[in-house]
């Protein structure tokens, strides 16, 4: 199990990680932060990057905030940084 910090921006063109910001990844959203599409956006996107199914991503805390706490059953630690480290876009 990994946890990892994001701070989100929504409404980017599309969902991608955009680089760091102290400990935690910076990841556009290609949704709005309206009705929680931005919230899910955020567990697709990085379900997607991690291989895993949604149902395993689940954020800790920070629903309501741009930074937050993301859990990501399946996969260890060391094997999502690698991947996100991997999947920068700039």
């Amino acid at each position: 199990m990994a946890r990892i910090s994001v701070r989100v921006h929504p409404r980017a063109k599309r969902s991608a990680v955009t680089g760091r910001l102290g400990d935690a990844y910076k990841v556009a959203l290609a949704a709005p932060p309206v009705d929680g599409k931005a919230n899910d956006e955020c567990i697709r996107f990085l379900a997607e990057v991690a291989g895993v199914p949604r149902s395993r991503v689940r954020i800790l805390a920070g629903a309501s905030a741009r930074v937050k706490v993301v859990e990501i059953e399946g996969v260890a630690q060391e094997e999502l940084e690698r991947v996100l480290r991997g999947t920068v876009r700039l």
